[in-house]
């Protein structure tokens, strides 16, 4: 059994997504799948490979069942049920279908309906299957709250700190960022001044711009609190995707501010009241908002995983 194995209390890992796309007349539709080999309707999903991550592997066996590539979103959460090989344990994510091709039956799936949400759970064969549908909800905007990567020694550095590069790790971090943001596809980028949080999102940002935000920042962030929750709500409430890069004077008060606002509960943290905030180098924070750009979910990832 692997650590993660071990750690979720499971002998069989999988993951899978409620995969939505625009409704042509308003609202939304989500994919679900006939599977001929055990003659059930449900959801998208299948099982770890060694080494893949879960949200890796949500994405994999949408696009193996269904043929649509699709970004990730809200972490929906987990189902549990026994199989013959023991506990296992599905993850869900939601996930915006980006190219929707026509459908070719496959070895796994030889139906795929776009149906409503309330459609969806009337076919699904499965309870836990229904409970999954029922707390999806379509997510007007994401937030990649992400904190830079590990930084030179500030001892051993003389001048400006807003220059003090990325240290060997650090580089390293930045690069496995670039396959975990881009599971979020993000369409901006955003990031304090710091040469160190520039970098951090340079790789994932590639050619694309990445706009300063100099409140914040740790300094321009304390000099005016309330200007710097003001723009970080600005940036939350943004239609689409918008990755930023902070610092950890910066990404635990201002997510906590929202939590406390809007009692969510944040997933991925070992106690959903953890004091302060984690926010470790490398790690992001996954938030989104509704249409009036209020915190809905809140996901957080240790590190580029």
């Amino acid at each position: 059994m692997s650590d993660l194995h071990a750690a979720l209390g499971a002998d069989v890992l999988a993951a899978g997504t409620v995969l939505w796309r625009a409704a042509p007349g308003g609202g939304v539709e989500v994919a679900v799948v006939h599977r001929p080999r055990y003659g059930d309707w449900s959801l998208p999903k299948g099982k770890l490979d060694p080494g893949e991550s879960l949200a890796a592997c949500a994405l994999r066996e949408t696009v193996e069942e269904t043929g649509v590539s699709a970004r990730i979103g809200q972490r929906i959460g987990d189902v549990r049920y026994a199989v013959p090989e023991g506990r296992k344990l599905v993850r869900y994510w939601a996930a915006q279908a980006l190219d929707v091709p026509d459908f070719a039956p496959n070895d796994e799936v030889d139906e795929l309906r776009w149906v409503s949400v309330d459609t969806a759970v009337d076919l699904m064969d499965y309870p836990h299957d229904r409970h999954v549908l029922r707390r999806f909800r379509r997510p007007r905007s994401v937030l990649l709250v992400v904190r830079h990567a590990k930084a030179g020694n500030r001892s051993h550095w003389d001048g400006d700190d807003d220059l003090r590069p990325l240290s060997g790790v650090g580089r390293s971090q930045a690069e496995h960022l670039v396959g975990f943001l881009g599971r979020f596809g993000p369409e901006r980028f955003h990031s304090a001044a710091p040469i160190r949080c520039v970098d951090t999102l340079r790789p994932a940002a590639g050619s694309a711009p990445i706009t300063p935000e100099p409140l914040l920042g740790e300094e321009g962030y304390w000099e005016d609190p309330a200007a710097g929750l003001t723009r970080f709500r600005g940036l939350l409430a943004a239609p689409g995707v918008t990755a930023l890069c902070s610092q950890g004077g910066v990404i635990p008060d201002v997510v906590a501010t929202l939590l406390e606002e809007t009692a969510v509960v944040a997933t991925g943290v070992p106690s959903p009241q953890e004091k302060p905030v984690p926010s470790r180098k490398g790690s992001t924070w996954v938030l989104t908002a509704d249409a009036a750009g209020t915190l809905c979910t809140a996901d957080y990832y240790p590190g580029p995983g």
